[in-house]
């Protein structure tokens, strides 16, 4: 009989107590402190305090852009092609419709991680009332605690659907067979996660800032909530169909399709909105007082640079470029994202991928009309950034554009072959003709520049909440929060208009008028893609749809520019990478081994 040691690895000493991260100038500073016992850690506040900053280190392990080492959800999915690894990651078992049980990336990637920081809070919550620091500390800290342990269960539901909840319970060698050894059902997990954020939010302030910039707060629950909730009532789970097995459908979904779930998401997502606390950055002016389009597209995720920059016209942001922050994993100057993205002659390394062409060509022009379509612009793929929605002159490189190396100088990319070819060009690195350089550092930079990772932000949330009004009340739906009037098309609008794109005579910034429900859905899902690409939603919010046999049964696509010696070119589509998706690929298998150590844990659909 196999053992029930199900978890047992993960949450017997999943946070050794001999390795502490301590308080220093930044929160997540890591200092290791070695020789440390529970006792030890749990008698100093200081102690203490760095214990629950460890669980912190983790909270955007799954949407780096390297996660895979190299490579991320978004070479995981539609958005980029991956860069040649001779080791098979899980990114590219995903794309190739290969994704098993026994990958690595499975058995040590979200379910390990998740598991060994929920055991962490379940340690803390356990001791923290001993420990010698004033009551209004523990009190705060518990409810970061709790919501910490609420978004690692978050994030193993919408890879696994339904897991085992562990309560508060610690479990080690001496208690494990008294261990959960059964999923619970996605419902349980929802409602877990849900319960968890609200208890842990009357105890938070809506926001912080300054030097407690990046801990939990009560908008971070109410953020958390909103994403739980959009999710719980989309089509994959809300009446999931995905398997007609009995013991595994409530772990899937909620067996039975109930609109009230878009009520819900619906309300969540306007509580946090009401607050006001939270703002679109629509600045389209730089630091040296230039206007810029779109500026404020940048600017928040260089926030530390940008804070100070809280004015616009007649417009205030008490945050500055900090404005649309819910939740973010504040880390240290470096350059981790310029190598996961940026071209060779800038010091990347391409391991964040490539840029698809349809993704490129789905951003629209200055104007909002889609490309190719009659509008004010002509596109010309010469030339791409031409023209551009803002996004994507900020957000991606091609060729002729420029960028900053490392260093102080501004550089030309030519991503072209042929004549005077560099090592920028398609075939050296890029496989696509584009690199990615949101969230890259836009001012010269030599040592390091903010590397801070927005994990919830304002925009999603408009979105979570257009997304659900539509689905529950329809298209036309109008409501009041707080000082704003808000309905789907509002939302659509306030977006574009931060990113730069120009209202035009209509006030419609490209959208279409009187636009009916489906119509609206396509719009608002097409938003989302552009908005909040490489932030790891794009893998998820095709699958919780229910249109990824659609989307990643895909052809990857690029841009091909061949320079000749008389100086012209030529460009051509090319074809780089057919994707392919199996049904199962809707969830992540359940990590072989863990399966195998308890008959009462149930492998999710079509592994076995």
């Amino acid at each position: 009989m196999r053992t029930n040691r199900m978890l047992l690895g993960l949450v017997v000493g999943a946070v050794s107590l001999t390795t502490v991260s301590c308080v220093d100038s930044s929160f997540l500073d890591e200092t290791v402190t070695t020789d440390l016992t529970k006792e030890k850690v749990f008698g100093d506040s200081a102690l203490t305090a760095g214990f629950l900053n460890s669980v912190y280190s983790a909270i955007g392990f799954d949407v780096l852009g390297n996660r895979f080492g190299p490579g991320g959800l978004q070479t995981a999915c539609d958005e980029a092609e991956f860069k040649f690894q001779n080791s098979v990651k899980a990114d590219q078992m995903f794309v190739l419709g290969t994704l098993n049980p026994i990958s690595l990336d499975v058995n040590h990637g979200a379910w390990k991680e998740c598991y060994k920081h929920i055991r962490a809070v379940n340690v803390f919550l356990q001791n923290i009332d001993g420990v010698p620091m004033a009551e209004s500390a523990k009190t705060l800290y518990k409810a970061e605690a709790r919501f910490l342990r609420a978004w690692y269960y978050f994030i193993l539901v919408r890879h696994y659907g339904g897991v085992p909840l562990l309560g508060d319970v610690t479990y080690d060698n001496e208690n494990y067979e008294d261990m959960n050894m059964k999923r619970n059902t996605f419902a349980e997990c929802i409602d877990y996660i849900v319960d968890q954020c609200n208890l842990a939010a009357k105890d938070l302030p809506n926001r912080r800032n300054g030097v407690t910039f990046g801990r939990v707060s009560a908008g971070a629950c109410m953020g958390l909530v909103s994403r739980a909730l959009t999710y719980a009532a989309s089509k994959l789970y809300n009446g999931t169909t995905f398997t007609d097995d009995p013991r595994l459908q409530p772990l899937m979904g909620y067996p039975e399709y109930n609109k009230e779930r878009w009520r819900l998401a619906a309300e969540a997502s306007a509580k946090l909105i009401a607050t006001g606390d939270w703002q679109v950055y629509d600045r389209h002016m730089d630091q040296d007082g230039n206007e810029i389009p779109g500026w404020g597209r940048r600017a928040i995720f260089d926030p530390s640079d940008c804070n100070t920059y809280n004015t616009y016209k007649d417009k205030k942001y008490t945050a500055g470029a900090y404005c649309c922050h819910i939740f973010t994993l504040h880390r240290n100057a470096g350059l981790e994202r310029e190598g996961w993205f940026m071209p060779p002659s800038c010091h990347g390394s391409g391991d964040g991928g490539y840029p698809n062409l349809d993704l490129a060509e789905a951003f629209p022009m200055a104007d909002g009309t889609p490309v190719g379509k009659p509008g004010k612009y002509t596109y010309d793929r010469e030339n791409m950034h031409e023209n551009r929605d803002p996004r994507f002159k900020f957000w991606f490189v091609s060729n002729g554009t420029k960028c900053y190396a490392a260093g102080f100088s501004e550089k030309d990319v030519y991503t072209y072959q042929g004549v005077g070819s560099s090592t920028d060009a398609i075939y050296q690195a890029t496989r696509t003709g584009l690199y990615f350089s949101k969230g890259t550092y836009f001012a010269k930079f030599l040592m390091g520049v903010p590397q801070t990772h927005c994990l919830i932000r304002y925009e999603e949330i408009l979105l979570n909440w257009a997304e659900a009004v539509t689905e529950y009340y329809g298209a036309n739906h109008e409501e009041q929060l707080g000082a704003l009037r808000l309905s789907p098309l509002k939302v659509l609008q306030m977006i574009r208009e931060g990113a730069g794109i120009e209202p035009g005579d209509d006030g419609m910034y490209g959208l279409n008028k009187g636009m009916s429900d489906s119509e609206m859905m396509d719009a608002i899902r097409l938003e989302r893609r552009l908005e909040l690409m490489l932030e790891g939603h794009r893998f998820f919010d095709v699958r919780r749809w229910q249109i990824a046999e659609t989307t990643e049964n895909c052809m990857i696509r690029g841009y091909e520019i061949t320079r000749k010696l008389d100086g012209t070119q030529t460009g051509r589509v090319i074809n780089v990478r057919q994707h392919t998706f199996r049904k199962a690929l809707y969830f992540w298998p359940l990590p072989y081994d863990e399966v195998n150590r308890s008959e009462d844990l149930l492998q999710n659909p079509y592994y076995d």
